[in-house]
């Protein structure tokens, strides 16, 4: 199914066929497995801002940045999370099911739609995708629900630059260890 934006383009809506290797690949807990599933080298956590405007536009901007480079493949999955208070996006799309029985609406896209399709306003605290994934499955980037952080899974080297980004508060993360970031509550 493609749907068209009022900028006259037309975008591939996902379905679950699209998602079924992190549904399968993901379980509840603390872990982030819950988010990413255990298929790639390295694993980190962003910690997401608190309330400034700023330095949450310096976090999508660094984090879209880091992931173009280590994505040879221009097309990326964007998943909008309907919490019924953030932007969809496509608010009449079809929705794929992740995690806890959570709705997304699953659009192929690229980097300049995950920065510039959800603006931040006073309601929304989030702009960038709540799911970012190419095509080709090599990295992987979700924010839960109810986190204050990111969860990332990918190759070594795209892990290292994010960690070294002035711009985003990372740390690395093993498989079976608590994700949560130091100062964070997980709810």
């Amino acid at each position: 199914m493609d749907l068209s934006t009022s900028d006259g383009g037309s975008w591939r809506i996902g379905t679950n066929a699209e998602t079924a290797w992190i549904a399968d690949g993901t379980s509840a807990g603390l872990t982030i497995v819950s988010a990413i599933p255990p298929v790639f080298d390295r694993y980190a956590t962003i910690v997401v801002p608190e309330d400034d405007d700023a330095a949450w536009e310096a976090l999508d901007r660094a984090l879209v940045s880091v992931l173009r480079v280590e994505s040879a493949n221009p097309r990326w999955w964007l998943g909008y999370l309907d919490n019924g208070v953030d932007d969809i996006v496509f608010p009449e799309a079809p929705r794929v099911t992740l995690y806890a029985d959570w709705h997304y609406v699953l659009v192929e896209a690229g980097p300049e739609q995950a920065l510039s399709w959800r603006k931040l306003t006073w309601r929304q605290r989030r702009s960038l995708p709540d799911l970012i994934f190419p095509t080709d499955r090599c990295w992987l980037v979700s924010r839960l629900f109810d986190d204050d952080w990111i969860c990332v899974g990918g190759p070594a080297g795209l892990v290292h630059e994010l960690v070294r980004h002035p711009d985003l508060e990372t740390r690395r993360v093993e498989l079976g260890q608590d994700a949560t970031p130091p100062g964070c509550i997980a709810m």
